[in-house]
């Protein structure tokens, strides 16, 4: 990939979502679409912002029996993205059936633990209090399950590779230094997430929302 840069763009304004694309399509290495965009938008966006030119990281948390995910995927084989993910606590066989649905070339990556979490929030829902020890319980898990990485925060993503050094890890949350962290609870900036171990970085509104998303993806670029 020519940059490790992937933009967020999380809005339902297919057209917004272009002209940002557009901005910045010299200076980051790829184009991330969630829910927000897919349910507004479909296939037939993805096809649309795919034919910018950037490789697609399709971000749909895929967590459901393993058969549905395994059919929701192989429904979206001809967009053929550069990504996708599925959630770790879906469990191995989801992942597994996950990867084989998954078009050759496509990454499977599993969501370790959102980075709207923290420590307290893990022990609500009945888990251990420690990130750390939950990511790496879960890329564990992904490591056997044969897919190809792990999503997982800045701050994990060292002791996630230490539990698997060839994977693939892809770091959201990710904000510039100075920059404000809105709804994550877990984040750092995009040089420490690289010297970490990153594999991609995944940043949304600190360019998205700028003045000139050009001139901010040039920014964070530089600090590469």
């Amino acid at each position: 990939m020519s940059s490790p840069l992937y933009v967020a763009l999380d809005t339902p304004d297919i057209a917004r979502a272009r002209a940002i694309a557009q901005a910045v399509r010299h200076h980051v290495g790829g184009i991330k679409l969630g829910l927000e965009f897919f349910m507004a938008n479909g296939r037939s966006g993805v096809r649309e912002m795919a034919d910018i030119g950037l490789p697609i990281f399709l971000d749909l948390k895929f967590h459901d029996i393993p058969n549905t995910v395994a059919k929701a995927i192989q429904a979206l084989g001809p967009l053929e993205p550069a990504i996708l993910t599925v959630h770790a606590s879906g469990g191995r066989s989801m992942m597994e059936d996950a990867k084989a649905a998954a078009p050759l070339g496509t990454k499977v990556v599993a969501v370790t633990m959102l980075t709207s979490l923290d420590g307290e929030d893990l022990h609500s829902i009945g888990l251990q209090r420690d990130p750390h020890e939950q990511v790496a319980r879960l890329t564990e898990l992904a490591r056997e399950a044969g897919i190809d990485g792990v999503v997982c925060s800045g701050f994990e993503v060292a002791a996630a590779k230490k539990v698997w050094p060839q994977g693939f890890f892809v770091v959201p949350g990710v904000r510039p230094a100075g920059g404000s962290a809105s709804d994550q609870k877990r984040v750092v900036t995009p040089r420490a997430a690289l010297d970490a171990g990153a594999s991609i970085l995944v940043v949304g509104r600190p360019i998205t929302k700028a003045e000139n998303p050009d001139a901010a993806a040039r920014a964070i670029e530089a600090t590469l």
